[in-house]
């Protein structure tokens, strides 16, 4: 595991411990190449076009994609920089983002990739926020895990 900057999570953060029924490399991949993002990210209703997603995995390197509201068209980019990463145990990423909300500015989103075989859990901790985005973030992140869960169903069969 490298050394990153571990933070307390405080009650204007997101954190999400969760089981996925896929091997870790696997998950690693559906956060890291564009397709296989584009695929899952973001709530129900929402799509990203693959062509807008950009992973570059290097310190520095580019997370980022941008969802489309397709009912009102409004698109919402988000935009990373990689801070740290080690495949397929880790990944943190600083982002800005333009939300239905407002913007939203040095957020730090920390993902740890635990292998427990053909399953994979998964931590994420993502802040900080204020109250009301901090919890549209958690319901968005429950969306998009539960479509996540359907396509890692059909990929591993």
């Amino acid at each position: 595991m490298p050394e990153y900057h571990q933070r307390e999570v405080t009650d204007r953060d997101v954190f999400v411990s969760r089981s996925f029924n896929a091997p870790r490399d696997v998950v690693w991949r559906f956060w890291t190449e564009p397709e296989l993002l584009a695929s899952w990210f973001g709530p129900s209703g929402v799509t990203v076009a693959a062509e807008s997603v950009v992973v570059e995995l290097a310190e520095g390197g580019r997370w980022e994609l941008d969802m489309q509201d397709p009912a009102n068209g409004s698109v919402h980019p988000i935009r990373g920089r990689i801070l740290y990463w080690h495949a397929p145990e880790f990944l943190e990423i600083q982002m800005s983002a333009e939300t239905s909300m407002g913007a939203v500015d040095g957020v730090v989103l920390r993902l740890e990739f635990h292998d427990h075989g053909n399953k994979t859990r998964m931590t994420l901790h993502q802040g900080p926020f204020s109250e009301e985005l901090r919890d549209m973030t958690l319901a968005g992140w429950v969306l998009a895990f539960s479509t996540l869960d359907t396509i890692l169903e059909r990929y591993a069969s």
